[in-house]
């Protein structure tokens, strides 16, 4: 399975989100830290879940890196969250 399915599959299990969106960026970062050839290191995420509400951004952030610290811990150079909840 790619990361980013992973990444799909792992959030969707946690989160039960009504929004999804997961892309890998890393053809837009070739050459610098953390790249690597065949890409999967740099993800842009957006996510919207009702687990989020009543929390802080950090508090979400947090929540999205406990969920992915294995691909955090290997593949995944970058990642970037935009977490909401359904009311915002």
């Amino acid at each position: 399975m790619s990361v980013t399915e992973t990444i799909k599959v792992k959030l969707t299990a946690a989160l039960a989100p009504a929004h999804l969106e997961v892309v890998d960026d890393s053809h837009r970062h070739r050459g610098h830290g953390g790249w690597r050839e065949g890409g999967e290191t740099h993800f842009n995420v957006e996510i919207v879940s009702d687990a989020f509400a009543g929390k802080s951004r950090i508090e979400r952030q947090r929540m999205v890196h406990e969920i992915l610290a294995a691909e955090l811990a290997d593949r995944v150079h970058a990642l970037s969250i935009k977490a909401k909840s359904p009311a915002e």
